[in-house]
């Protein structure tokens, strides 16, 4: 291994990864409760109130995955859905009758790529979906102008079978968050969680808008939240000074309201600040706008611990992407005034969420959806063996040629 991959590129890997999760952005451990890009503290939620709130909590989740066999033919498939949770029990949002699955999720038909028009008829497919063009006839009601949504053209998302799969995925994921704000039973200070960012390579900016503002008025709250993200390197440094001070000096001193200490949990947000943002981006301002232009989405970034384990610091940390209309009310006058109690309201309520021994930290919500759609990766197997069973059952070819047909050339070698 060591003649294939110099050592010389080894070390300098492990210095970069040195200097980045060093360094000082002089963000105070003491909080202002004035300043949204200095620590806020807060208890955590008593875990035998954590489900005492009529809220709803939906999470969003999408997958995708492909295979290509040697004899031209590939399989490709997407899909995305989302489940709900209300008094800490799962709701169904199906119209089935299945006693396992209550979540819903929407899977194209169309899976057989073998030229360049199947692409084309996955993505056709993608447009007729029920909830994409419920979503795209409110971002654009106009007929006509759809093509303005997109960043990319109908033959640029084509050009490839992962660029395509990648595009459904996300486009889909956007049209249930719509979705969802449109169900009938939503209600004020229900959640939509999503995995990610709010903001999109793929819907102009302007139009991502029209979401954020239409959920802020129906006062639905929507945070997209990660722990994959070069903003948690960024801020290595200054996530292991908050937590040291949290745990060793501040904790002995608070004023808890719950009086067993195996309960007693600070938790934390700030909003990050534009040079961290610029050094985690590389100045890309997809990520680094904080206003209504310039930008790709409608989100603030925050940095937040959300529960606390023991010596595992910034495991615990973070990222959420919240709606910029509930962070910022004044917004869209340019006033950049930040709504503290809304900000503080929406972190604590996310602590109900967060307390579930398997994933300490990260809101369950989002693990069951994530569980719920993801295509695993013996997707390839079980798809094969339906169409091999197929095929046998319409006896148009010999065995052997059916065999032939999905032989994976590289696994014999």
């Amino acid at each position: 291994m060591e003649d294939i991959i110099p050592q010389n590129a080894i070390d300098s890997i492990a210095e970069h990864i040195n200097q980045r999760t060093n360094k000082q952005y002089s963000i105070p451990i003491v909080g202002d409760p004035s300043k949204s890009e200095t620590p806020q503290v807060f208890e955590i939620i008593p875990f035998s109130e954590m489900d005492n709130t009529n809220s709803r909590f939906y999470a969003i989740d999408g997958s995708n995955n492909s295979h290509s066999f040697y004899n031209g033919v590939s399989i490709g498939i997407y899909r995305a859905g989302y489940v709900c949770f209300q008094l800490g029990k799962q709701l169904r949002m199906n119209n089935n009758e299945d006693p396992v699955i209550l979540g819903k999720s929407y899977t194209p038909k169309n899976i057989l790529i073998t030229c360049d028009q199947h692409l084309l008829a996955i993505y056709d497919e993608l447009m007729n979906l029920s909830p994409v063009k419920f979503f795209l006839d409110f971002l654009e009601p106009e007929l006509g102008k759809q093509r303005e949504i997109f960043a990319y053209d109908q033959k640029a998302v084509c050009k490839s079978m992962s660029t395509l799969l990648s595009f459904s995925q996300e486009i889909l994921e956007w049209a249930l968050v719509y979705e969802i704000a449109c169900r009938p039973e939503i209600e004020p200070n229900d959640f939509i969680l999503r995995d990610g960012h709010l903001r999109s390579l793929n819907i102009e900016q302007k139009y991502l808008i029209k979401l954020g503002k239409l959920l802020t008025q129906k006062k639905v709250v929507l945070v997209s939240i990660t722990k994959n993200t070069p903003i948690k390197m960024e801020l290595s440094y200054t996530l292991k000074q908050i937590d040291s001070y949290l745990q060793d000096k501040l904790k002995s001193g608070y004023p808890f309201k719950q009086t067993d200490p195996k309960g007693q949990k600070l938790c934390c947000w700030f909003e990050v600040s534009g040079p961290v943002l610029s050094n985690a981006y590389s100045g890309g301002g997809m990520f680094i706008s904080k206003k209504l232009t310039g930008g790709r989405g409608f989100g603030l970034f925050f940095a937040a611990r959300l529960d606390y384990v023991e010596k595992l610091q910034n495991y615990d940390w973070v990222v959420a992407d919240v709606n910029i209309f509930d962070a910022v009310l004044g917004i869209e006058q340019d006033n950049q005034v930040r709504n503290m109690e809304r900000l503080q309201s929406i972190f604590f309520n996310l602590t109900r969420l967060t307390q579930e021994h398997y994933i300490l930290g990260y809101p369950y919500p989002l693990v069951e959806a994530h569980n719920f759609i993801t295509l695993k990766e013996d997707f390839k197997e079980e798809v094969i063996s339906r169409v091999k069973h197929a095929m046998y059952s319409g006896q148009h070819m010999d065995h052997v040629d059916i065999e032939n047909m999905f032989l994976d050339i590289h696994s014999r070698f």
